[in-house]
């Protein structure tokens, strides 16, 4: 059996946050498939790339959020959702809550707390797409 190898998605309406997750996520020897500044974008990346994890900022642009983008590429495809986000407010974290979060991490972020996530979500990505392909 060929094992998948896990690609990150980075959705953020930030250039300069894109380019440092990308980094960072290349540094960990991991492969970035995409990267989008809107919900839409990021909807139509990940039913492309179907990705391991999606790291989601909340605030994207254009009209949806990173929690509706989340609902959408969870249900589609079945990816590992980690929201970075700035906001800290009650109202931000129980939409996060809503919208299927495998992490949430706060800007700034540490390095090491990006890695911990990345490991987390992606061990639970590989446990469950090795149980979707054992033979019945």
């Amino acid at each position: 059996m060929k094992k998948r190898k896990a690609k990150i998605l980075i959705v953020d309406d930030e250039f300069l946050i894109q380019e440092l997750l990308t980094i960072l996520i290349q540094q960990m020897g991991l492969s970035v498939c995409g990267r989008a500044e809107t919900a839409d974008r990021a909807i139509e990346l990940a039913q492309k790339h179907c990705p391991a994890i999606v790291l989601m900022d909340m605030r994207l642009k254009g009209e949806k959020d990173g929690v509706d983008a989340a609902i959408a590429i969870h249900k589609s495809v079945g990816s590992k959702i980690i929201y970075i986000t700035g906001s800290r407010e009650p109202k931000t974290i129980s939409r996060i809550e809503t919208g299927y979060p495998t992490a949430v991490l706060f800007k700034p972020i540490a390095d090491s707390q990006l890695r911990t996530a990345v490991d987390a979500a992606l061990s639970v990505w590989s446990e469950q797409t090795t149980a979707s392909s054992a033979p019945e």
